[in-house]
């Protein structure tokens, strides 16, 4: 997609989805066969449930209708929230997944896997689990310090409250 439309399609679609308390994370247009596939990918601090994309979807779906923001070719609108393993590229990102395990590259090499403890406007802190029997660390990282996350999917976490009990 090009910058040009990119950017027209972020502006006319940003405001739709702050209205509704929503982030707009990203835009994206691809080609699938004949049709294109218009992704918005919304989020929020409280998570994006069903009848919040759906209402987005009619909204921007009309707002779309009374532009010529698609042109005249068809195609498919598709409204959604990040997914279960969301990278992670800005502060928000990270606030949002605190408590989450995270995949952490850094810039001068390696990787972390961790759990986000909590996150401040300088970096997060995070607890490194334990390996064969070893106590978790804890360790501080700086967003200089990072150079791509993802959080991680857990099938078998251990529910916090069970443990404590």
């Amino acid at each position: 997609m090009s910058t040009t439309q990119s950017d027209r399609l972020r502006g006319l679609l940003e405001p739709l989805a702050g209205a509704q308390g929503l982030d707009l994370e990203e835009v994206e247009l691809a080609r699938a066969g004949r049709y294109r596939v218009l992704r918005v990918v919304v989020d929020s601090d409280e998570g994006v449930d069903l009848d919040t994309v759906a209402e987005l979807t009619r909204t921007v779906s009309a707002r779309l209708d009374e532009t010529d923001a698609m042109g005249d070719e068809q195609y498919q609108l598709e409204v959604t929230s990040p997914g279960a393993e969301r990278p992670l590229t800005e502060r928000r990102h990270y606030a949002r997944a605190v408590g989450r395990l995270a995949r952490i590259r850094l810039r001068e090499g390696g990787e972390v896997v961790a759990r986000i403890l909590s996150v401040d406007d300088e970096g997060l802190d995070v607890e490194v689990p334990g390996v064969k029997g070893r106590k978790a660390t804890a360790r501080r990282l700086g967003f200089p310090e990072i150079a791509k996350a993802r959080v991680e999917v857990e099938f078998n976490r251990k529910d916090k409250s069970k443990e404590e009990a």
